[in-house]
């Protein structure tokens, strides 16, 4: 079965970024048109969501390579900022554990400083203000 639906696939797109964005998509606002009243809304989110589900699907099983892959990047291009946001949030999130991180009150950069080190005085490497804080 499995080595069937790998011949199938061959030469089709396959799953990308904007692929599963909008299979995520068209699920939440499938979900949440159960949530309205059947009403005219509900019934617009409802075909929406799987209007966004199909297209998914549609540009998984497509054999377009090119115009997917330019799709994908395009849209990778629009929510690069978004994407990077997130990423150094994360990544400061992680880094919490083992620093302090701390803004320079003259310049407001950010700066890592290792944890247990007790009360020690931070000299800023862009503006050189110090100011003394407990790591």
């Amino acid at each position: 079965m499995k080595e069937k639906f790998l011949r199938f696939m061959q030469g089709r797109y396959g799953a990308d970024t904007l692929s599963k964005v909008l299979l995520g998509a068209g699920l939440i606002v499938v979900l949440l048109s159960a949530f309205l009243t059947r009403n005219a809304v509900g019934m617009v989110f409802y075909l929406l969501g799987w209007v966004l589900i199909i297209y998914c699907y549609f540009r998984i099983f497509s054999r377009n390579v090119s115009k997917r892959y330019a799709e994908n990047q395009a849209f990778l291009a629009k929510t690069y900022k978004i994407r990077m946001f997130f990423q150094r949030q994360k990544s400061i999130w992680k880094q919490r554990k083992v620093y302090h991180i701390y803004k320079c009150p003259g310049c407001k950069q950010k700066i890592r400083i290792p944890r247990g080190k007790g009360k020690i005085e931070i000299r800023c490497p862009k503006c050189g203000t110090t100011f003394i804080k407990k790591s």
